[in-house]
């Protein structure tokens, strides 16, 4: 725990200084290129990426050949999530097995930004999982281009951006704390 709050700080403070780099938006328009960045220095790169349209335009084709599975805490799960996406308890994930899970199927996997579930990816593809991906941005890149999230109600604006300091990366939605 020690060394993964360590890593964030070291991170938020990367988060903090990149939004005021002057850089070229146009290579990735609806992209912030300082959170590209900053997601750069984040990942590890042991789990496969998925961008965000390439995942929406797999739901709208095939939406039974995905399997979602959110990496948050039940918190931010309940504020907000994909549509369809089962909860895996970030705080608990390295005890389970995934045995109920289909393996058949590609399984994306996302959190706020992607590193937590980069971590989750790593234990699926441990267990024999052959085709699991990282949703790329997370849930906020996810939300940053315009795509739809959920809660038990229906369809929302609401994103729990993790924490203050991380809301920062969110350029749409709405940030709710519960």
């Amino acid at each position: 725990m020690l060394k993964r709050t360590a890593l964030l700080l070291s991170l938020l403070g990367w988060g903090l200084a990149l939004p005021a780099c002057s850089q070229d938006k146009s290579a990735h328009p609806g992209r912030d290129p300082a959170y590209d960045q900053m997601l750069r220095v984040l990942y590890r790169e042991t789990v496969p990426l998925m961008q965000p349209a390439e995942l929406a335009a797999r739901l709208q084709r095939a939406p039974q050949s995905v399997l979602l599975l959110d990496a948050r805490t039940p918190a931010e799960y309940k504020v907000s999530h994909l549509a369809g996406a089962r909860l895996v308890d970030f705080d608990h994930f390295e005890q389970a097995d995934f045995s109920g899970l289909p393996r058949d199927r590609t399984v994306v996997v996302y959190c706020s930004v992607g590193y937590r579930s980069e971590r989750v990816g790593e234990r699926l593809q441990t267990l024999g999982f052959a085709t699991v991906r990282n949703l790329y941005g997370g849930i906020f890149q996810w939300v940053n281009e315009g795509r739809p999230v959920f809660n038990a109600k229906g369809a929302t604006t609401n994103i729990h951006p993790y924490s203050a300091l991380w809301s920062s990366w969110l350029s749409r939605g709405k940030p709710v704390y519960e």
